[in-house]
């Protein structure tokens, strides 16, 4: 899975919907379908890993008392 994380998130994502549209046409064999599986499964953890990454680097701009901007890490709370 090391192809998975060198990828940008939106070329996973596109993978993971194109893995999920061929197994939902039930076209694929069994043993296809258990590899697709296995990828989307492996697909998804690559992805929410890297959605947890950037959620760590969002930084959200503030203005202080004296009008100066600043970054703080942003308030989950706020949402």
């Amino acid at each position: 899975m090391a192809e998975d994380a060198e990828q940008k998130f939106e070329d996973g994502l596109a993978a993971l919907e194109a893995t999920v549209a061929r197994l939902e046409s039930g076209e694929l064999s069994l043993e296809d379908s258990l590899a697709a599986f296995e990828r989307g499964v492996g697909l998804v953890k690559t992805l929410n890993e890297r959605l947890a990454a950037a959620e760590q680097r969002i930084e959200v701009l503030t203005r202080t008392g004296n009008g100066a901007l600043a970054t703080r890490p942003l308030d989950r709370e706020s949402e």
